[in-house]
């Protein structure tokens, strides 16, 4: 049986978010702050990824279409074999979930 190692499987997760973008912002999801959290659960053989994540608005128009590019995208992850993703709203997101070097690059400071 292989290694497991969360810290990696959770890198590749992060290198695959990261190359969905936000329609309305020239941002990926995962540094626009839209992705809450990633937990990577190992049990027996398996490995299972569950996502935590939000929208820029609850009003979003794309809302069904982003998760759908979250499931797509991760289960290229091969490590993954099962996943969920869970689209929340609780706490809101706000521009202050962007990390300071995103906001330099778009012009936010």
């Amino acid at each position: 049986m292989e290694t497991f190692d969360e810290a990696y499987i959770r890198k590749k997760v992060i290198t695959v978010l990261e190359q969905i973008y936000d329609p309305e912002i020239p941002v990926n999801i995962y540094t626009l702050g839209l992705i809450y959290n990633i937990e990577i659960i190992h049990t027996d053989d398996k490995v299972f990824c569950d996502i935590e994540m939000t929208l820029t608005s609850a009003a979003c128009p794309v809302a069904e279409s982003l998760v759908e590019q979250v499931y797509n995208i991760v289960y290229l992850v091969e490590e993954v074999d099962a996943m969920n993703v869970d689209l929340v709203f609780e706490p809101p997101w706000s521009p202050e979930n962007i990390p300071y070097e995103a906001k330099l690059e778009l012009g936010l400071l």
